[in-house]
């Protein structure tokens, strides 16, 4: 390859890395001179890329966005994760599954040969838990209004369809409910007995909320936002949202309780508060403190939340959660070892409902049938 081309391509991946680039120190990881940077710069606006200088002392350059798409420089990892990403998004519910395949088909066109070929080595089946029923698809129209209102900041109005059906009204409709089926004719008055009139149940006023983050739980979309009218933080389905237009004004961002969207939508998802609470294990409500005769390790692997304390090789403290006590319970004897009870007292009872109910169980087994 031409040292110049080399060099260009070098330009183009660092001005990809990061946002503002100084001109001297360009010039310096380039190891040229700052009046060649400016040719390669004007090299790379004659084959498309919207590159801009910036004024200052300094002055410097950056990549900025252009109505077109020029070629993209993905380095290996990149090229890699980008056709693994691609791989699994049909499991995102978004509605991009095909979109999806095709961008990968075209990535997977202009890779270099090396490239190529771990891709097609890594080929990943994505395969959704079975459901009872289908799990509902998301407009990807949708998520974009979503993602707009909480980018801008921006007050949302939307439809919120019940779980049995949508509403009547249509995405893009403002005050009116232009999605109403029509009614058919009706015929003159004096061709119809008169009847008691049945109208339909009036729609609920749409909701308006501060809109925060757009999040995926369980291969469904979420939208976390502070509703207005209930004072109040609220998690929607994005697959049971329909915007309307225009947004609202924009407002400041609150404080998520929790911290963190993350810590938000797993204590809400456990059906408890959303702040956690000293020992780790906030929001579920039923919680326990016992010790298990197994080293910390051996527990560690089989437990995704609470806390694990080593007590000594063969010892370690457990604080888990539940929704119930016999719940919290079975949990705890699933690591078939001896138990002791620190509390609360709730725990040790449902330790011994369970051996009643088991050893009844065992007891049957064990009988004989006439």
């Amino acid at each position: 390859m031409p040292k110049t081309s080399a060099r260009l391509l070098s330009l183009l991946s660092l001005l990809q890395a990061r946002r503002d680039w100084p001109g001297a120190l360009l010039a310096e990881r380039l190891d040229v001179s700052p009046r060649t940077v400016r040719r390669d710069v004007d090299r790379l606006r004659e084959l498309g890329y919207p590159v801009v200088a910036m004024k200052g002392p300094d002055g410097g350059y950056r990549l900025d966005a252009g109505t077109e798409l020029p070629p993209l420089l993905f380095d290996d990892e990149q090229a890699v994760a980008l056709a693994v990403a691609l791989q699994i998004a049909t499991t995102t519910g978004a509605g991009i599954e095909e979109a999806a395949a095709r961008a990968l088909n075209t990535v997977r066109q202009v890779l270099p040969t090396r490239l190529r070929h771990r891709v097609d080595t890594l080929r990943v089946t994505a395969v959704d838990r079975p459901a009872i029923r289908p799990e509902p698809q998301v407009d990807s129209d949708v998520l974009m209004a979503i993602g707009a209102a909480v980018h801008g900041r921006e007050v949302l109005r939307f439809d919120y369809s019940p779980v049995s059906g949508p509403v009547r009204a249509t995405a893009g409709t403002s005050d009116g409910h232009e999605g109403t089926p029509a009614a058919p004719p009706t015929p003159p008055r004096d061709t119809l007995p008169q009847a008691p009139r049945h109208t339909d149940p009036p729609l609920p006023p749409p909701r308006r909320v501060e809109p925060h983050h757009l999040v995926t739980w369980g291969r469904r979309w979420y939208l976390v936002a502070w509703d207005l009218d209930r004072d109040d933080w609220r998690t929607f389905r994005a697959d049971r949202i329909t915007p309307r237009t225009p947004t609202g004004p924009r407002f400041p961002p609150r404080e998520l309780p929790g911290g963190s969207v993350a810590a938000f939508i797993t204590a809400r998802f456990r059906g408890g508060e959303a702040a956690r609470g000293p020992d780790g294990v906030g929001g579920w409500p039923c919680r326990g403190e016992v010790i298990l005769a197994l080293p910390a390790a051996e527990v560690l692997r089989h437990t995704r939340e609470g806390i694990v304390e080593e007590l000594g090789p063969d010892r370690c403290r457990v604080v888990l959660g539940s929704w119930s006590w016999p719940g919290l319970a079975a949990a705890i004897g699933r690591f078939d070892a001896d138990i002791e009870v620190i509390g609360p007292p709730e725990l040790a009872s449902a330790f011994a409902h369970l051996a009643t109910r088991y050893a009844a169980a065992a007891q049957a087994r064990a009988t004989p049938g006439p």
